[in-house]
């Protein structure tokens, strides 16, 4: 049952920008903006990813974050918390990855690790790497989404948080899948 409701908070994070764009259609803010924190408390509590626990009280910060803006929303019966809520994500991963540079291993020598625990020198050099390609991404990321929230319209915004920065990253998850293979090649 757990799996199950952590698939749908996930379904559901992914959706966000969607939801709260047509929501807004029916729903005042202020009623989106308690359901932003149900969603927000129900991931902390149900969240043990040992990626968003590399860094201490991260999970605490989210959710103090999450509730805030939906705090303000909730107060200002306006859609501004609910649009920070993506830039709230975002940071988190910058800092995770961010910090996995800082304190090795990186986050995606983590995950090379999976495949290949026994990973060559070089391969811990390449996933240093592509985490800092990670970290300018969502740096880039973060921008643009803020842009989005204080000087776009919510089509706008619901564009590029809901479908084009998903476009974006799977577009440097494949790229990187590619130069993968061909750095594999060479060795």
């Amino acid at each position: 049952m757990a799996i199950l409701l952590k698939i749908a908070i996930a379904v559901v994070v992914l959706l966000y920008p969607i939801a709260i764009y047509f929501g807004l259609q029916y729903i005042e803010p202020k009623y989106l903006a308690l359901t932003l924190a149900g969603l927000v408390i129900l991931r902390a509590l149900l969240s043990k990813s040992q990626l968003l626990s590399s860094v201490k009280g991260l999970w605490f910060i989210i959710l103090m974050a999450g509730l805030t803006v939906a705090a303000l929303s909730f107060l200002q019966n306006s859609t501004l918390g609910l649009k920070l809520y993506p830039v709230i994500i975002t940071t988190s991963f910058l800092v995770v990855f961010g910090y996995s540079l800082y304190k090795p291993p990186t986050v995606i020598e983590r995950l090379a690790r999976l495949q290949e625990p026994d990973l060559p020198p070089e391969g811990v050099a390449y996933t240093r790497t592509v985490t800092k390609v990670w970290c300018g991404f969502f740096i880039l990321n973060l921008a643009i989404s803020i842009y989005t929230v204080f000087y776009s319209s919510m089509a706008v915004w619901t564009l590029y948080n809901g479908l084009i920065s998903y476009v974006l990253m799977g577009i440097l998850f494949l790229a990187e899948l590619i130069v993968r293979k061909f750095i594999i090649k060479k060795v």
